[in-house]
């Protein structure tokens, strides 16, 4: 493992618990009360998606338009672009607190992407900045006595700077406001976008700890091939700015056709001998893997057999009860 100056480490053997978009199990997600709810639960660190507003605000978000996770069509049915999508891009800030923040949908926006998930048209939820959830974390770790780490990742940075933003300048200035400058503050930086992150490094000179985030060329996170990506050239890379990866579960491990045993992937070893963390993603009780029986053998397999670093995941409880 690389010799860094981070203070992340546990001093255990036992994975770091990272609420994904908050508690988004129990609540909608990315709001202000998933983070607190994530923060009871015992998140280690907190994810903060991050997009920019028409004012170039930092704001809590998964995707760059608000379809699916806000009342936005009903707020302002006329803002849609030619597309057919609400950009969080296309509203300023106080616009955006107009809006209230639901469950998530499908993609057909008609329905909840996860059936037992929090109900629709239940509860107020508002859009949070990154400052208030930041403020958030950073109060209840005075309060609390403990020290719970942040986790933000930039969406689509190449899609913001064709919109004349450059986000990753924007939030580096922010977390560096908030005290996270370093690799020895309690963040992860993350992002999908392979030349973003080397020039977070090298051009933006940061000195923060960043993850690599690998998903599948199909999804169009970025013009990286991740194909490419995950081959021992491709992670040799990855290490050079880089101090870990965050790949989607099933590409770390592999299931033997002779005894059907789950073994980690190539991509596991090849992380290792570079001396990169893995941080997977995501476990959900509501959506596991075909090749794990039930939830807490996927999530024991991850933490015991593979040693995951950490472990994102929606249910931060079940995950903790799980492997702690």
């Amino acid at each position: 493992m690389k010799n860094i100056n981070i203070a992340i480490l546990l001093e255990s053997n036992l994975s770091l618990i990272i609420a994904h978009r908050g508690a988004s199990g129990y609540l909608p997600e990315h709001t202000l009360e998933a983070a607190a709810y994530a923060y009871a639960l015992g998140a280690d660190y907190i994810e903060q998606d991050i997009v920019l507003s028409k004012d170039s605000i930092p704001i809590v978000m998964h995707d760059i338009y608000l379809d699916f996770t806000t009342n936005v069509k009903k707020i302002f049915p006329n803002r849609k672009r030619k597309d057919g999508h609400w950009y969080v891009r296309d509203f300023t800030l106080s616009e955006l607190k107009k809006l209230n923040v639901n469950e998530r949908l499908k993609g057909d926006a008609k329905e909840k992407a996860f059936s037992n998930r929090y109900p629709l048209e239940i509860g107020t939820f508002k859009i949070c900045t990154l400052s208030e959830q930041i403020e958030l974390i950073q109060g209840l770790n005075k309060s609390t006595q403990r020290n719970v780490g942040i986790y933000p990742e930039i969406k689509n940075p190449s899609w913001h700077r064709k919109e004349g933003l450059d986000i990753s300048s924007v939030t580096l200035n922010q977390l560096k406001d908030y005290g996270y400058a370093s690799k020895k503050d309690k963040i992860f930086f993350q992002c999908f976008d392979s030349n973003e992150l080397k020039r977070v490094k090298y051009e933006l000179n940061s000195s923060l700890p960043l993850i690599q985030l690998i998903g599948n060329n199909a999804w169009n996170e970025s013009d990286d091939d991740y194909s490419q990506m995950i081959s021992l050239e491709g992670i040799e890379d990855v290490s050079k700015y880089a101090i870990g990866i965050g790949p989607y579960l099933q590409l770390l491990y592999r299931v033997s056709t002779l005894d059907g045993v789950i073994r980690p992937s190539k991509l596991s070893h090849y992380a290792r001998d570079n001396g990169l963390y893995i941080h997977p993603y995501t476990i959900r009780k509501d959506s596991i893997p075909l090749d794990f029986d039930d939830f807490d053998k996927m999530v024991k397999w991850f933490a015991s057999e593979l040693k995951a670093d950490a472990l994102f995941t929606d249910f931060v409880d079940l995950t903790i009860q799980a492997i702690r």
